[in-house]
């Protein structure tokens, strides 16, 4: 069966500008996501932003990509079409549809995988970019040491609890004595897995081991779990003695 020349030049035009549309979603993605990076002045906020969007925004572009070489393969080969028939059609339909199926689990599997390394880069930066006070000084982040001083003692439980541990940093300004205190949830953030060497490592449960007394510290472990590749690992963290927290 014979196709008309004509509802195949009007498809190859009709695939090649979806093509060009989805690249340009791709980009806007991109830069309305770049774009609220920038309206986030606070680095706290800024982190926390970027650890929970930017993976799932750069996915949307690498899929709004993957959709595109799907159009523009949609366009190929017209001339075996015009001269087979129909059947070409559909088996070009059948070929693209395949392989967007194909890139998506690749693609999905490479960002999930690959992407989040630039990310832990991105959010360590902003973790430890000087603070500014509202005096206009630099503010110093303190030691682990130094800044139980400055928590509370609900705070430092919770920095040391067995439900979903968080992490507490300190920046102080030493010249006026203003101190800004931020908490970061551990359980959000994913390491660099020691085994397949992948950010993909995260907590997935915790429990206390030993309770602190008054006199001694207590234990907590941690149990981590790979993504990717399954490997699991125990970690021990010492939790500071009661009598510290008062």
């Amino acid at each position: 069966m014979e196709i008309e020349l004509g509802f195949v030049n009007e498809w190859d035009h009709y695939m090649k500008l979806g093509a060009a549309a989805c690249i340009i979603i791709g980009i806007l993605i991109l830069l309305y996501h770049e774009y609220r990076v920038m309206l986030i002045k606070d680095y706290k906020e800024k982190y926390d932003y970027v650890n929970l969007n930017e993976v799932r925004f750069f996915w949307y572009a690498v899929l709004a990509v993957v959709i595109a070489a799907a159009f523009y393969a949609n366009s190929l080969a017209t001339e075996k079409i015009l001269t087979h028939g129909i059947l070409w059609f559909y088996v070009r339909l059948f070929i693209t549809a395949s392989f967007v199926v194909i890139g998506y689990f690749v693609f999905y599997s490479m960002v999930r995988i690959y992407y989040p390394r630039y990310v832990e880069k991105r959010l360590v930066k902003l973790r430890s970019k000087p603070r500014v006070s509202p005096a206009g000084n630099q503010m110093r982040r303190l030691s682990e040491e130094e800044e139980d001083a400055h928590l509370d003692a609900q705070q430092i439980a919770e920095e040391a609890s067995g439900v979903h541990s968080v992490d507490y940093d300190v920046w102080l300004d030493e010249k006026t004595g203003f101190k800004k205190i931020e908490k970061y949830e551990s359980y959000l953030h994913a390491e660099q897995c020691p085994e397949c060497g992948f950010f993909t490592f995260k907590i997935k449960k915790e429990e206390i081991a030993e309770k602190p007394t008054e006199t001694q510290q207590g234990i907590l472990v941690k149990h981590f779990q790979c993504d990717y590749c399954n490997h699991r690992e125990a970690r021990e963290t010492k939790l500071s003695a009661l009598a510290k927290n008062v």
